[in-house]
């Protein structure tokens, strides 16, 4: 039996708060048209691939973009609250203008004091990377030689990024963190390893958005 657990994690389709520059977190936008192309054309890439688990983050954009992939074959899809994107707290909602405005000290202690700066309301960035990769060894834990399939936000896609790279939290992002991007790892007995990052060629040439 095979030991290797292999994951395929995409980031949901892209919102209207992803088109106006609106920062998320644990608020919720409704897809976009073309988000919600995004997903069907996720769905049809996957057709003809067979998982033996399926997990989706609980908030709407995340399932909304799990049921248009539905449509072209059925996902039993389980919902799990740890593949939320970072708790943003009193900036949820926000434009980045809108933060300098009303909150320009939270936001300038979000840029410059680290990881460990808790967002009033919400949750630090280590806050949030650990939920993540609990989450994600949880399910390796649990999937030994089978296929797995997330869907989940930009910032969970970073953090495992950033884990399965051995990237330090405080560096900067220098990688993509796109609308429905194909995202595959896979995790054996020697360690954790990333076979494809940021595939976009089932959207044929339809823009997809990096995170904010």
């Amino acid at each position: 039996m095979s030991t290797k657990c292999k994951f395929t994690i995409v980031r949901h389709g892209e919102t209207e708060w992803n088109l106006s520059g609106r920062w998320q977190g644990h608020a919720d936008a409704p897809l976009s048209e073309r988000g919600e192309t995004q997903a069907r054309a996720l769905g049809k890439r996957f057709k003809d691939e067979a998982f033996d688990a399926f997990y989706v983050s609980d908030l709407g954009r995340a399932l909304k973009t799990a049921e248009l992939m539905g449509e072209a074959q059925e996902f039993d899809f389980t919902r799990d609250p740890r593949l939320r994107e970072r708790d943003l707290g009193v900036m949820q909602g926000l434009t980045t203008a809108e933060m300098r405005e009303r909150c320009p000290d939270v936001f300038d202690a979000f840029r410059n004091e680290g990881s460990d700066y808790v967002v009033p309301e919400g949750e630090s960035f280590r806050q949030f990377y650990d939920r993540c990769i609990e989450a994600l060894e949880d399910y390796a834990e649990r999937h030994v030689g089978e296929r797995v399939l997330l869907v989940t936000h930009g910032g969970v896609l970073g953090a495992v990024f950033r884990y399965v790279t051995c990237l330090p939290l405080e560096a900067p992002r220098r990688f993509a963190l796109l609308n429905c991007s194909v995202n595959v790892l896979e995790k054996t007995s020697e360690g954790w390893s990333m076979r494809q990052w940021g595939d976009v060629s089932h959207l044929d040439e339809l823009e997809s958005l990096d995170d904010l």
